[in-house]
This record gives structure tokens, sequence and C-alpha cells, in this order.
């Protein structure tokens, strides 16, 4: 399903939609929100876009997902309703997949013999077990590919997707939860990509970038719904923990 509509920060109006239906008593604390695919229908809106809309109400404290149950209204109003969530993870991710994707395409018929020497040796560079130095060589890889189409203003909107991730405080959450796809995955991948502008070839250039991206959402859309579960199983501890301290 695609979004009923481009620009804006979707995931905001969900939240603003939902939060004036718990105010108006349409959905009551201790309640169960719709499920995932209701809302999907109701907004017409992707999962993800979904997904980013819950993240940001648990965020401010008024939901919480409960494994196997679903979603459930913990506040009338929020706690932190000045706070500024910003774009999400989902977001810009999706917007990097449009955008990166071309970029490859463009970058393998303009890339040089040494750009691609320059690839060859970012890609070696993310098989460490430094997460912060894998990460960078990440970042310098795609913005690489970007260098090699000669287009400044498309060098900085690369970047700017990148760095956006960490400047907002609702993307560093999901990010922080989803942690790498795995230095296996990175290594697997981006070596798609180089193949692809090693042999000059634009449409799996697109293809290998686009896949990549895809295989990102994926993983957050995988690691939000894991994180509900984990929480479960932490609060199931606590109880027999709880349980079998009484009995002592």
């Amino acid at each position: 399903m695609q979004d009923a509509e481009g620009g804006g920060k979707l995931y905001r109006k969900i939240v603003q939609a939902i939060m004036t239906d718990i105010a108006d008593g349409v959905f009551q604390v201790g309640g169960r929100l719709p499920a995932e695919r209701d809302l999907t229908e109701r907004f017409q809106v992707s999962r993800p876009t979904i997904r980013e809309a819950m993240i940001a109400l648990e965020m401010k404290g008024m939901v919480e997902a409960r494994k196997g149950s679903g979603v459930f209204v913990l506040a009338s109003s929020s706690n932190d309703s000045e706070q500024e969530l910003d774009i999400g993870a989902f977001e810009i991710t999706e917007a990097r997949r449009l955008l990166e994707g071309e970029v490859a395409a463009v970058a393998a018929t303009e890339i040089t013999e040494e750009q691609l020497v320059e690839l060859r040796g970012l890609l070696a560079q993310m098989d460490q077990d430094d997460t912060i130095a894998a990460e960078d060589a990440d970042r310098r890889f795609h913005i690489a590919i970007a260098e090699a189409t000669g287009n400044a203003v498309i060098i900085s909107a690369v970047a700017d997707f990148w760095d956006m991730r960490f400047r907002s405080p609702l993307a560093r959450e999901v990010l922080a939860k989803a942690g790498s796809l795995g230095t296996e995955n990175r290594m697997a991948e981006h070596g798609r990509i180089l193949t692809a502008l090693e042999a000059r070839s634009p449409v799996d250039a697109r293809n290998a970038m686009r896949d990549h991206l895809a295989r990102v959402i994926d993983h957050l859309l995988d690691v939000t719904e894991t994180e509900a579960v984990e929480r479960a199983r932490a609060a199931t501890v606590q109880r027999r923990r709880a349980l079998a301290r009484r009995s002592v």
C-alpha cells in the first residue's frame, strides 16, 4: 500500500489523530488501539508509517505495545506534548531508497576507476568489529557513489539524508533499537552494489541499491516488533522473580 499523500510528516498526522481520539474518549485508557492492519486502512498509509506513529506515541508515554495483544492506551494526554520528534527512520530510509537508487544508476555510467578503487577500500573497511568505524565507512561508501555523479546537489542530499537519521530523536530511537544489519549482510549487500558499478550497469546498480535499503526497512520493521516481545519477556521475568520472593 502506498501512502495517500506526499510531503509533510505523515506519522505526525496519525499521532495527532490518535491523540485526539484518546482525548475524546474514542480510545479509553487501558483499552486497545485498532490493529495495525485496520490503522493502515483508516489512514491509507503504509505499515512503516503506522509503526512510526506507534513508536512516537510510545515515546510520549501514551501507549504501550504488548506481546500478542496489541497496543494499549496508557494515558489520556501526552507527558511531553511539545517534544520535537521530527522525522522517523522509516521515512528517511524510504526517501534514501528512492533517491539513492537513481544516484547509483547515474554513478554507474560516470564512475571512474579511481573512484571504484576508493569504494573497494571503503567496502573492506566495513568488515570490522569496530561498529563506529564500520558505520563511518558505510556512510562514506554511499557519499562516494554520489560523488561519482559529479553533481554537488546530489552529493549534499545523500549526505544530508544519512546524517538526518541522527539529528531526529524519533529516528535515533528506532535506530538504537535496530542496531546494525550485521557485518555479513552489510558486506554482501554493498558488495552487490559495487559489482554493479564495476559492470557499469545502471539497471543493476539501481536495483542493488534499492534492494539494500528495502532490506533496511524490513529490518527496522522486524526490530520494532521484536522490541515489544523483549519488553513483554522482561516484564514476565520480573513478575516471576516477585512471585518467587513472596513464596520464600
